[in-house]
């Protein structure tokens, strides 16, 4: 097999999609797109694959790797159902395995080794996320310190590849001249160059990112408050009430840094509705059994009327529920909205002034 030199990426693509769809025999469960092409550029390995790699950008090889890296173990009629145009003899076993060290190893063979570094930090990352995600994680002070011997045009691109509130909040720090001088920039800007984008990159993962993740150290309180969010409620009423007869400045900073399920009446009406939409409306009538008037108001309101007649008789014919049963459910909704959060599906607020409204 040859791939032609003249190719380019999109004409690569759209082979491997078609391709993949291909299947001889019958069929079995479908299997998406992107994990087809891993299983193809497995198969291809590192005589076929290599001219691939090299035309794809680095969004095509990053949501490659992460599928190669995370598929596990392939069935070899699987393997033989989906790409017999593209194999003619398969191993003795006839199964591929696709781990975050095979993945390397092939990609090495191909690509520079500092881009290969950053796809795989980047994959082994939570949630594979990308390095905006991640600087839209780091917390603004230490984001602005960091940008403030920057050049203003290197700040405008920064920030404009971030979320932004976290954007408002980073900017609101840096002094105002410079602020300013970032704005006007920012509103100036047309399209940036990939080549830039990848310099800026490049540039805040070696210098910014890899020291923050080994010089960092967290806030005591900020994760004493993470460890009491895990607390069952008589378990952390009892440690708090001991803390704030020991130091009550602590308690409250630690009260104020939690997130807990009284917390989740400050969603919007969006983003309560996509909690409710990814959570069992069983747990969800369990959570609520202990719940003061004005938080299960603000569940039903979030609903049609109908469900929330629904779930209203559902937890009447629950009958009596053991406390720990509704804190285990108060905090897998919690969690839940975390981990929403954290994908950008919804938006947490923990400060009521945020919630403010000013005429």
């Amino acid at each position: 097999m040859s791939v032609p030199q003249t190719a380019n990426s999109n004409d690569i693509t759209s082979v491997i999609a078609n391709l993949a769809q291909r299947q001889s025999g019958k069929p079995k469960a479908k299997i998406p797109g992107p994990k087809r092409a891993a299983m193809l550029m497995l198969a291809l390995g590192e005589q076929y694959g290599g001219r691939i790699w090299q035309l794809l950008d680095d969004d095509e090889v990053r949501e490659l790797s992460m599928e190669m890296s995370t598929l596990g173990t392939v069935e070899a009629d699987t393997v033989e159902n989906m790409l017999l145009e593209f194999v003619s003899r398969m191993s003795a076993s006839g199964a591929l395995m696709g781990n975050f060290d095979a993945t390397e190893r092939l990609l090495q063979q191909y690509l520079p080794s500092d881009r290969v570094s950053g796809i795989m930090d980047e994959i082994r990352g939570p949630a594979g996320r990308n390095m905006w995600e991640k600087l839209s994680n780091v917390q603004e002070e230490v984001l602005a310190n960091y940008l403030k011997n920057e050049y203003p045009q290197t700040i405008a691109v920064v920030l404009s590849k971030l979320k932004p509130e976290h954007a408002a909040r980073v900017l609101a720090i840096l002094p105002e001249d410079m602020a300013l001088d970032v704005v006007g920039r920012m509103l100036k800007m047309e399209a940036v160059q990939k080549e830039v984008i990848e310099r800026v990159e490049q540039t805040l993962r070696v210098e910014f990112m890899s020291n923050l993740s080994q010089t960092r150290r967290r806030d005591a309180h900020e994760v004493m408050a993470e460890i009491f969010n895990n607390f069952d409620r008589q378990t952390e009423t009892r440690f708090i009430t001991a803390l704030e007869d020991e130091n009550r400045e602590s308690a409250e900073r630690i009260k104020a840094l939690m997130f807990t399920f009284d917390d989740l009446i400050k969603l919007d009406s969006g983003s309560a509705q996509t909690l409710m939409r990814n959570v069992d409306k069983d747990k969800l009538g369990v959570a609520l059994k202990s719940a003061n008037e004005e938080v299960r108001n603000f569940f039903f309101g979030n609903m049609s009327s109908r469900a929330a007649k629904m779930l209203q008789d559902d937890m009447g014919a629950m009958g009596p529920v053991r406390l720990r049963d509704v804190d285990e459910a108060q905090a897998l909704l919690v969690n839940l909205a975390k981990d929403l959060a954290a994908k950008g599906e919804i938006m947490l607020t923990k400060n009521r002034a945020d919630d403010e409204l000013v005429y």
